[in-house]
């Protein structure tokens, strides 16, 4: 499982320019299971998305497709980590 935290390293009109781009491409890898969570931080400084990919080589190849990655738009830091509690519902995700 991994974070992936995005900052913001262009103006918020540059964000909105490829914002419906960045959505498809959430959409992509919500609908490949990829994805479990993603969201604007708060002050809107850049997002954070919970992927679950089988090494850092995956999500470096994923966020490659990204149009803020493509665009110059964020920075991107990916942390690692093995998820040991979590709810029931969360269960799919870590077997």
């Amino acid at each position: 499982m991994f974070i992936i935290n995005l900052t913001y390293i262009k103006p918020l009109d540059e964000v909105e320019k490829h914002l419906t781009e960045h959505i498809a491409f959430l959409n992509k890898y919500y609908a490949n299971n990829n994805f479990v969570c993603s969201g604007r931080k708060n002050p809107r400084t850049g997002g954070i998305i919970l992927c679950n990919a089988k090494n850092m080589k995956e999500v470096e190849e994923i966020i490659n497709e990204d149009p803020f990655k493509k665009n110059t738009i964020a920075n991107y830091d990916i942390v690692e980590f093995e998820p040991t509690k979590y709810t029931e519902d969360f269960k799919v995700f870590v077997e």
